[in-house]
């Protein structure tokens, strides 16, 4: 469990200001649907990639909270206090308390030594979570702007135990190191290009759809924008940045 678990991503959750117009915003443009889950609090909804696969979840920010709508991430841990201390150790810090959903199981968001944030969760079932390519609907790829690259690609290899595999020079917005674990996780980061200094490091996600440039339309149809692309990436696939209508950065991708 612990060798399986460490280090994969194993949800995905939107915060947003309107709930009900972000369901209907992905649920056109990637797909999902949506189904309630009964065990919080507060509302908060599934993305299904199919009916019996949640990929995610949505909520509404809490009152009294200033950040913007964004997407984030659940990495997995099999003990949260020693994630956390690893995580401390090597110059990251606490941005939220530890949270207790009763058979979900512990978390806390975490931020690493550059300031981008992440959250970790040790489930309360044991398991083995999939590790297969990723599918319609799923996630395909993780990248982080950051300030330091290779600092960041150290801190998070060490942690999770992530593989760095290439790096590939992008001329003058620098090198772009990649990463994977398994067959079902990969991404890269890179150091952010001057025209994002104002934008503070982040992790993005691209969601696996059959076809980008159709996509795209349909983000545009449905109130969302494009920010850059489409486009072809090294290997032959396409991929698209975008912005939700309540202002969350996300991005599509398909495979050749």
């Amino acid at each position: 469990m612990a060798d399986s678990l460490l280090g994969r991503v194993i949800w995905y959750e939107l915060m947003t200001t309107d709930v009900k117009a972000a369901e209907d915003f992905y649920t056109q443009v990637v797909g999902w649907t949506v189904a309630p889950f009964k065990g919080s609090q507060q509302t908060y909804d599934l993305w299904m990639r199919t009916a019996d696969a949640a990929i995610g979840g949505v909520m509404k920010i809490p009152d009294g909270m200033t950040f913007p709508p964004h997407w984030g991430m659940y990495i997995g841990v099999p003990k949260l206090e020693d994630a956390v201390a690893g995580i401390e150790r090597r110059g990251g810090k606490y941005l939220s308390p530890v949270i207790e959903v009763p058979e979900v199981g512990r978390m806390c968001t975490m931020a690493d030594p550059q300031g981008a944030a992440f959250s970790i969760l040790q489930p309360a079932m044991a398991g083995t979570p999939s590790d297969g390519e990723p599918q319609l609907g799923d996630t395909s790829w993780h990248e982080l702007y950051t300030t330091d690259a290779e600092a960041a690609m150290k801190f998070y290899t060490e942690l999770f135990g992530w593989r760095p595999t290439e790096s590939m020079d992008m001329g003058p917005m620098g090198k772009y190191h990649m990463f994977a674990r398994g067959a079902a996780f990969g991404g890269g980061m890179m150091n952010k290009p001057k025209e994002m200094a104002h934008v503070p490091p982040g992790w993005g996600f691209y969601f696996r759809v059959p076809d980008v440039h159709a996509a795209a339309e349909r983000v545009k149809k449905n109130g969302g924008q494009i920010l850059n692309g489409p486009m072809e990436v090294p290997g032959g696939d396409w991929a698209v940045n975008c912005m939700d209508p309540q202002g969350a950065a996300f991005s599509l991708h398909h495979k050749k």
